[in-house]
């Protein structure tokens, strides 16, 4: 929080800052500010170049309470900074550090959300700081993105997967599509696996497991299998996700009032009674709906008494749409991905959702 600045100090600073705006508006171009978006570029322009660097080096000697040691020059989001040794260490700023701990989680972020040459761009028409779009692809290789630890229990998995278009390591041949997988833990933290399974799941049973784990999905058999291998028999209670249920209800082809009969039933997970009035009809589907109830059987709980008590949550929307917002990254128009690439850029994304590429203040 900024202190409250007396009456006094405010009158001295705007004096400063009226001769400071005179020497920079005189070694300004005319041409340069003959707009007002020209006059927004130039005072920024000269302001990272001459004001904000010597005000941030000033903060940083009465920080760190030295100016010994050999000067190194970082880029920051207020300029080039230059910096002794001693004061980046007082700091935390490791050796050969290029970039500041703020203008390197602006390009995570924009490299989380866009292309690199795009966040190049962006980043230049954001702040004034150029950092070129190859420096973007490095940070994001050389962070550390490990999925999170839930400081809580866990008691919650949701699990879906996405697609990703590869580049053909042979010349010629076509680009090609495979599969990763996301999850969501305890309605809060996402992981995103590239064709490691183990991962993921190492990634949830070295969590601090409660003693029953719900695991929500949709009906895909692959995401079952990786919920097989989660916890342990006992304490594992796999749910079907509600509204993919529903949705399979509806393609039956019968009357309305009959499907909202069968979907009041299985809302209060009265199964069996639903199944035999399906059963005595002949509608269109109610073969192929019968047959997936058999196959959930175990996966289909008392819908209503689960959302009522907050037990977990009964569909698996929110790491759907986690799934497709790391798609809007992945599969940019055109875009093909080399193997060895995917990992860090979907560790990134799943980054950006849990807030970890937000700027603390």
């Amino acid at each position: 929080m900024v202190k409250t600045m007396t009456p006094e100090d405010r009158k001295l600073l705007e004096a400063h800052i009226k001769e400071i705006a005179k020497i920079l508006s005189k070694n300004t171009p005319p041409e340069k500010i003959e707009t007002f978006e020209g006059i927004e570029t130039s005072v920024r322009d000269q302001v990272l170049e001459h004001v904000s660097p010597q005000i941030n080096l000033f903060f940083v000697a009465e920080k760190t309470g030295t100016e010994s040691g050999r000067i190194r020059t970082i880029r920051s989001c207020v300029g080039r900074i230059k910096i002794t040794q001693k004061q980046a260490s007082r700091l935390g700023i490791e050796p050969y550090r290029r970039l500041s701990p703020m203008l390197e989680k602006c390009c995570l972020l924009l490299a989380a959300n866009e292309s690199f040459q795009d966040a190049e761009n962006d980043l230049k028409v954001l702040t004034g700081v150029e950092v070129g779009h190859s420096t973007h692809h490095r940070q994001v290789q050389k962070v550390d993105l490990s999925p999170p630890n839930i400081k809580q229990k866990l008691t919650e998995v949701c699990l879906d997967g996405g697609k990703v278009r590869l580049r053909s390591e042979e010349k010629g041949k076509s680009a090609y599509w495979k599969e990763y997988k996301t999850g969501r833990l305890q309605g809060i933290y996402y992981g995103a696996f590239f064709q490691d399974n183990f991962s993921l799941i190492n990634w949830v049973n070295t969590q601090n497991l409660a003693r029953t784990i719900y695991c929500l999905g949709d009906g895909h058999d692959g995401v079952w299998n990786l919920f097989a291998q989660i916890a342990n028999d006992h304490t594992r209670q796999e749910i079907l996700d509600w509204y993919h249920l529903k949705e399979n209800l509806y393609k039956v082809q019968a009357t309305k009032k009959f499907l909202e009969q069968i979907e009041a039933d299985l809302w209060q997970g009265c199964v069996e009674e639903a199944m035999n009035k399906l059963k005595k009809t002949k509608y269109v589907g109610v073969t192929n709906f019968i047959s997936y109830l058999r196959k959930h059987r175990h996966r289909l709980v008392n819908y209503m008494y689960f959302q009522a008590e907050q037990l977990s949550s009964i569909g698996s929307g929110a790491v759907e749409s986690a799934v497709k917002q790391i798609d809007k990254r992945l599969q940019i128009v055109g875009a093909q991905w080399k193997y060895e690439n995917l990992p860090q850029i979907l560790q990134l994304r799943c980054a950006y959702l849990n807030g970890h590429l937000a700027p603390q203040f």
